[in-house]
């Protein structure tokens, strides 16, 4: 097996969401990944930032840190950040997600950096980017959600604006910087440079509502709060409720709303209202005639006559009801892995985003314990044993 990352190094002193889970697509791809901790705390997600409960599995942490291996430094020591120095010239790239300018107060900002060596890839992931007026704030998922304009489109007009119920920006920005570095990487083999990546995850939550954000840009159009509803707005594609559950029919070429008309027993109003604009400007009333058909059967009755008649449909589904689904196994999409690398306990986590017909995207390693690499690392950078066991004594490690 070659993987397309087999024998580059990433240094990553990222925590939380975004970098640890773009630099986990690199470990997937066969990077070596080498995790940078401060020592006695690690990540803040070891601490169970999603599920804090005593006794319950850092999950967040598990699935974004998944074949790494972890050191533990104490980068405001002198000793600490000598070794951090002397890691640096051994890899291809170091990722960071500190606030702009804790790099550079540590010595180790990009200029620092390229001069121990040249041709590295220095990707820093930050909420705002490395330069503005905003690039010193603070910033988590919910926050550039909010700043981004995000949730100005998403929620319902009579609840007002909502952030998703999961984190969109961290986990986009994550894949933009796992796409960044490869690209680099990539460059780097024809250029022989290499360069500084500055991803923002406010400029990734605007390419994610890139269409409506282009739509003001080029015509002043300020959407409203759809609620469930198309943002194309047409009737014939929302969420509808059954009689039992919710369904999501999205009817918005011609022939699938003649089709959703036949199912649910209105054909009519395809002869009524053929084209889009004629069933934009009748919403009300067909979104009317819509939800109390809808309403008279059940979820699957419903989801198997479109599914049947080839309309784009789904079931509103649970996570329970998602992670059961057999095409998820198939495609490798959840995976089961040890606990650690040092444990007889199974857990089942979330796996690489593609799938190829060789070298795919693989499952490493267990998620590590804090420090668990601490003396590999060492020894292979000159190190001895009693020069590690005198850095676990003075806190350097």
């Amino acid at each position: 097996m070659t993987l397309a990352l087999s024998g580059y190094r990433i240094v990553d002193f990222t925590q939380v969401f975004a970098g640890p889970f773009a630099t986990q697509q690199l470990a997937q791809l066969g990077a070596e990944v080498i995790k940078v901790e401060p020592p006695g705390t690690g990540d803040t997600t070891r601490g169970g930032l999603i599920e804090p409960a005593e006794g319950r599995v850092p999950a967040g942490f598990v699935t974004c840190n998944l074949g790494k291996q972890s050191l533990t430094l104490n980068l405001k020591s002198a000793e600490g950040l000598d070794i951090a120095r002397q890691l640096i010239r051994t890899a291809d790239a170091v990722v960071e997600n500190f606030r702009p300018g804790v790099m550079d107060r540590l010595g180790l900002g990009y200029d620092a950096v390229q001069s121990l060596k040249p041709d590295i890839v220095y990707c820093s992931v930050s909420g705002y980017g490395q330069t503005g007026p905003k690039a010193a704030r603070p910033a988590f998922d919910g926050a550039i959600q909010a700043a981004s304009g995000m949730m100005s489109i998403t929620g319902h007009p009579d609840v007002g604006p909502m952030r998703t119920g999961f984190f969109a920006v961290d986990m986009a920005t994550a894949m933009n910087a796992a796409f960044a570095i490869t690209a680099a990487l990539l460059r780097r083999e024809r250029t022989g440079e290499g360069q500084r990546l500055d991803v923002a995850m406010t400029d990734t939550a605007i390419s994610l509502i890139g269409p409506q954000m282009s739509a003001y840009l080029a015509n002043g159009t300020v959407p409203p709060l759809y609620g469930n509803r198309s943002p194309t707005g047409q009737p014939t594609a929302n969420v509808f409720p059954t009689a039992d559950g919710h369904l999501q029919v999205v009817g918005l070429k011609d022939n699938h709303a003649r089709l959703l008309f036949d199912v649910v027993g209105l054909p009519e109003m395809a002869n009524t209202y053929p084209g889009a604009r004629d069933r934009i400007k009748n919403y009300d009333t067909i979104s009317d005639a819509l939800h109390a058909r809808f309403a008279t059967q059940t979820t699957s009755h419903w989801h198997d006559a479109l599914l049947d008649a080839g309309v784009p449909v789904s079931e509103v589904r649970t996570l329970p009801e998602m992670a059961a689904d057999p095409q998820l196994y198939g495609r490798r999409a959840l995976v089961d892995v040890p606990l650690t690398n040092h444990s007889d306990t199974v857990i089942r986590t979330v796996a690489g985003g593609h799938q190829a017909n060789v070298d795919a995207p693989t499952v490493p390693g267990s998620a590590p314990t804090l420090g668990e690499h601490n003396d590999r690392i060492l020894a292979a950078l000159g190190y001895s044993t009693d020069d590690i066991q005198r850095m676990r004594k003075d806190g350097t490690i």
